[in-house]
Formats: structure tokens, C-alpha cells, sequence
């Protein structure tokens, strides 16, 4: 399975949405502060997944969410 997820950061309430084929561990990751665009935002939250059986889809769904206003706002809503 592959995972389009969003994360909140509880120090500035900023959203970063990424992909990854291990949740649990990339979650992990972000919030260990290994992760280089998320380790000043630490802790993060996270608040939504998507799975997908294909990598493709996964990574097509987050360029969507990252690029598109309204992809964002509706998965906001």
C-alpha cells in the first residue's frame, strides 16, 4: 500500500502533506526530526491518509493536494 498523508505541526499550525509506502514510520520520522522540511515544526499531528495500491496514484494525488487550491480546500473542508 502506498499513503498520501497530511500532517499539522503543533508549534505553528502549518499543514504539510506528503507519501510514503510505511505510514507508521514516516510519521515516526517527521516527528524524531528527520525529516528536513518538517524538523523545525515539530511535534506534528497526524490528521488524514489516503491509500493507494499504486505508487503512481498515491504520488499523482499528492501533487494534486500540493498544487491545486482546490483539491486542498475540499480535503480541508
Amino acid at each position: 500500500m502506498f499513503y498520501v498523508y497530511v500532517l499539522r505541526s503543533l508549534k505553528d499550525d502549518e499543514l504539510y502533506i506528503g507519501s510514503t509506502n510505511n505510514l507508521k514510520q514516516r510519521v515516526a520520522e517527521h516527528n524524531d526530526g528527520k525529516v528536513y522540511s518538517t524538523k523545525s515544526r515539530v511535534p506534528l499531528k497526524l490528521l488524514y491518509y489516503e491509500a493507494y495500491l499504486a505508487e503512481g496514484d498515491a504520488r499523482l494525488r499528492e501533487k494534486a493536494l500540493k498544487l491545486r487550491g482546490q483539491a486542498r480546500n475540499h480535503l480541508l473542508k
